[in-house]
């Protein structure tokens, strides 16, 4: 996935996990993985240095690369991958 395509908003899904995820508080604090799940949906809140992505998902905000998620469109009022 290219980062032009990822706009604030989107909804994202987990396809997979990285080793350790980061918070996107100011302080960015490292949680272990299991604080998100394969195939969870998140909301971009926005980009952030070194490639990394702000999404808010059920259990907090946290930093992700694009290579962990992948977008979601609508069509015909559907989500697809």
């Amino acid at each position: 996935m290219t980062n032009l395509n990822i706009k604030s908003g989107n909804r994202v899904k987990v396809i997979e996990i990285p080793p350790y995820i980061k918070t996107a508080d100011p302080m960015p604090m490292l949680r272990p993985s299991s604080v998100i799940s394969l195939g969870e949906e998140g909301i971009v809140l926005s980009p952030r240095p070194g490639g990394y992505w702000a999404i808010r998902f059920t259990q907090g905000c946290f930093l992700l690369e694009s290579k962990y998620f992948q977008q979601l469109t609508v069509d015909n009022g559907e989500l697809k991958i």
